[in-house]
C-alpha cells in the first residue's frame, strides 16, 4: 500500500487549514483514501494553526502523524516544531519569506521559497498556502508514488473546492499552485 503522511504549519489566518483540506479533497477526487486533521490555537488569526493530511491507495489505520514523510513551514515556530519531526529522507517546504534561519538537518528534502514574495507577485499576497503546496506536490516523492494526485487533479480540485466568496480568486489559486510547482523544481534535490 502507498502512503503519504504531511503536516502544514503556521499561523492563523495563513491559510493553513484550507491547504490541507484541498489535499484531502484532491485525493478523494483521484478516489485515493484520506484524512484530514485540524488543530489551532484559540487566537485563531495570529495563534498556532496546523493540520495532518494522510493519502493513501487503501484503507488508513490513523490520522494521528508523529514522523510526517513532509512538512510545509509557513513561519519560523513552524520550522523550529516541525523541522525535528520529519522522517530521515523526507521533504520540508519553507516560507522562506518569514523564516530568516536555514535548515539544520542534512537528511532531508529542503525547499525554500519566499511563497509570500511570490504571492504577492502574482497579486495576491494570500496564497503562500497555495504556492508551497505546489512545491511540496512537485517535490514530495511520497505523493509521486501516489501518481493520481498531482499538481493538474489538485488544481481541478480548486474549482468545487474554493468558497463561492472567493470564487473569483479560482485563476489566480491554480497560478500560484503551478508557481509553487515551477519554483521546487528548479530547486536542486539532494544527491544523497
Amino acid at each position: 500500500m502507498n502512503t503519504a503522511d504531511l503536516v502544514i504549519a503556521g499561523f492563523g489566518g495563513q491559510g493553513v487549514l484550507f491547504a490541507g483540506q484541498l489535499l484531502a479533497h484532491a485525493a478523494l477526487d483521484a478516489g485515493l483514501q484520506t484524512t484530514w486533521m485540524p488543530s489551532y490555537g484559540p487566537e485563531m488569526r495570529g495563534g498556532t494553526a496546523n493540520c495532518t493530511v494522510v493519502v493513501a491507495d487503501g484503507p488508513i489505520g490513523s490520522p494521528v502523524v508523529g514522523r510526517p514523510q513532509a512538512v510545509i513551514a509557513l513561519n519560523l515556530p513552524s520550522l523550529d516544531r516541525y523541522e525535528p519531526l520529519v522522517a530521515p529522507g523526507g521533504l520540508l517546504v519553507v516560507n522562506a519569506s518569514l523564516v530568516d534561519r536555514a535548515v539544520e538537518r542534512t537528511d532531508i528534502d529542503v525547499v525554500a521559497i519566499p511563497g509570500d514574495d511570490v504571492a504577492a507577485e502574482l497579486g495576491h499576497p494570500k496564497l503562500t498556502n497555495v504556492v508551497l503546496l505546489g512545491a511540496l506536490i512537485a517535490r514530495h516523492t511520497a505523493l509521486r508514488a501516489l501518481p493520481a494526485l498531482d499538481a493538474e487533479r489538485v488544481a481541478a480540485t480548486l474549482e468545487h473546492v474554493l468558497p463561492e466568496r472567493h470564487r473569483g480568486l479560482l485563476g489566480a489559486n491554480q497560478a500560484a499552485l503551478a508557481r509553487g510547482a515551477e519554483l521546487a523544481a528548479a530547486v536542486a534535490a539532494p544527491t544523497a
